[in-house]
Parts: C-alpha cells; structure tokens; sequence
C-alpha cells in the first residue's frame, strides 16, 4: 500500500486534479450536449445503449439499430464512440484521484478506503468494455447475436453500478469531511 500511496500522492496536489476535472467534464458535456443528441436525432425516442443503466436485451438492440438507420448507426460508430473512447480514460483517473484527494485531506489516504478510489477505474474499464460490443454490434447489425449483446448489456451495467456506488462514496466521503471540518472550525474558535 506505501508504493500506491507514493504514486497516488505525486498527483494529489488540488491543481492537478482540478485541471483534470475540468477536462473530463468538457468532454462529458461534449457528448451529452453534442454527440448524444446527434445520434438520438435518429432514434426515434429510443435511448442509446450508453445510456440504459438498467440494461437492454438484443430486442432492444435491434429495434434501436432499426430506427436509427444506417445514417444514425453511422452517426453512433463515427461521432459518439470516438469521444466515448477517451471519456472513460479520463473518467477513471480523475474522479480515482478525487476520491484519493479527499482521503488525504481526512488523513485516510492509507487506509482501507482507498480501495473505493478503485471503483471510476472499474467503471472506465467497462464503459471501454461496452463501447467495443456497441462497435461491433454495429458493425454486424442486422446480425447481431444474442451472445454479443448479452456481454455487452453485462459491461453497460457494470459501468453503471460502479459509477453509482462510486458517487453515493463520494458523496459520504465529501460528508465526512465537511463534519470534520467544521469541528475543527468550532474548536478553534472555542480556543480563542
């Protein structure tokens, strides 16, 4: 765990982390305000598979692929994957080093929480995961099998899972040390 905190630590500093955050929501609006909507301009109301935390099944697949044709499935495999590529990467360091910025700042950094700040790493693997059975789900459509399309529904809900958990850790995370820090403003100002 020292040589992980060694190279977790080299990162943390608040600009860093900042500066990636900032990247990684620029790309994340990118696709939910550009690169999505492109692609569901030609879905008729269905939602793309990216996008289905609770999962799908290869009817959905097919009646998603059937209504957005093939400019739309195009649109999918050449505007929203590519930067759908570079999210995940982005997705998993950062918000990895977010979780280990705000251990630190509780004094955690080498305790057992730690492994939480795995789980944006977990979810960037399966949204690559994903992202490659979409591809080629796309690329065989209409011959898409049942097979195929179940692995990828299992990564599309893994992606999702870990994203949750990972959020609702934050969230208890930022919680704790907004109670701790404001302990220490209250006992500052009783020791004056």
């Amino acid at each position: 765990m020292n040589q992980a905190r060694k190279i977790v630590s080299k990162h943390l500093s608040g600009r860093k982390v900042l500066v990636l955050f900032v990247l990684t929501n620029m790309v994340y609006l990118l696709m939910i305000f550009m690169t999505i909507p492109k692609v569901m301009a030609f879905s008729g109301d269905l939602k793309l598979l990216d996008m289905m935390p609770l999962g799908y099944d290869l009817d959905y697949v097919n009646a998603l692929f059937s209504a957005l044709g093939e400019k739309g499935r195009d649109t999918y495999l050449y505007s929203q994957i590519p930067v759908d590529m570079i999210y995940p990467f982005l997705f998993g360091l950062t918000y990895s080093l977010i979780f280990a910025y705000f251990l630190d700042k509780l004094g955690k950094l080498d305790s057992v929480f730690i492994y939480a700040g795995l789980l944006p790493l977990m979810a960037g693997t399966a949204d690559y995961l994903e992202n490659m059975g979409i591809v080629l789900m796309l690329a065989n459509f209409p011959d898409v099998s049942k097979g195929l399309a179940g692995i990828t529904n299992v990564f599309s809900m893994v992606k999702s899972a870990a994203t949750t958990v990972y959020f609702i850790l934050l969230i208890l995370l930022m919680l704790w040390l907004g109670i701790k820090t404001l302990g220490e403003l209250r006992r500052g100002v009783r020791s004056k």
